[in-house]
C-alpha cells in the first residue's frame, strides 16, 4: 500500500508573513532547528525562504536583515503537493525540480505542512531501493 504525503510530511509548518524580516525568520530556523520557513500572503502560500537564501541572497549582498522583508528574497516559483498525493510522486518531483523539500496545501493554497527529503527518506525504511531517492535528489544540479 502506497503512503500519502500527511503520512510522511511534518504538520504545522513554521510560516511568516511576507512583509516579515530575514531576522524574524532566522530566528524561527535558530530556534525550531529547521532550515526553511514558509512564506505566506493573507495566509497563503507564496513563496519560501531557506538559510541558504538568507545567506546568498541578503547577507553576501550585504541587505539589512533586520529592515529586509521575506518577499525581498524568497523563492516564489514553487512546486506544491496535496496531503492526499501519493508520497512517491513527491520524490519524482523533488528529482525534477533539483528541490529538497516541498510545500504541503489545502484546497485554498494555505500551508499545511512541508514534506523533506529526509522524511521521505525514513518513510522508504531500509528496503530494497531505500536509498535511491536520496541518491537521485542528492546529485540533482541545486535550484537557486
Amino acid at each position: 500500500m502506497s503512503r500519502t504525503i500527511s503520512d510522511v510530511m511534518t504538520a504545522a509548518p513554521q510560516a511568516l508573513p511576507l512583509d516579515s524580516t530575514l531576522d524574524e525568520a532566522a530566528r524561527i530556523m535558530r530556534d525550531e532547528g529547521i532550515g526553511d520557513v514558509l512564506v505566506t500572503y493573507a495566509g497563503r502560500l507564496c513563496g519560501v525562504v531557506t538559510d541558504r537564501d538568507i545567506v546568498v541572497r541578503a547577507v553576501a549582498e550585504r541587505r539589512d536583515t533586520s529592515l529586509t522583508p521575506l518577499g525581498d528574497v524568497c523563492t516564489a516559483e514553487l512546486t506544491t503537493v496535496h496531503p492526499e498525493d501519493d508520497a512517491e510522486a513527491a520524490v519524482r518531483l523533488m528529482c525534477e525540480h533539483a528541490v529538497r523539500r516541498l510545500p504541503v496545501v489545502d484546497a485554498l493554497q494555505r500551508p499545511v505542512g512541508i514534506v523533506s527529503l529526509g522524511d521521505l527518506a525514513v518513510a522508504d525504511g531500509g528496503g530494497p531501493g531505500a536509498a535511491r531517492p536520496l541518491h537521485e535528489i542528492s546529485r540533482a544540479a541545486p535550484n537557486s
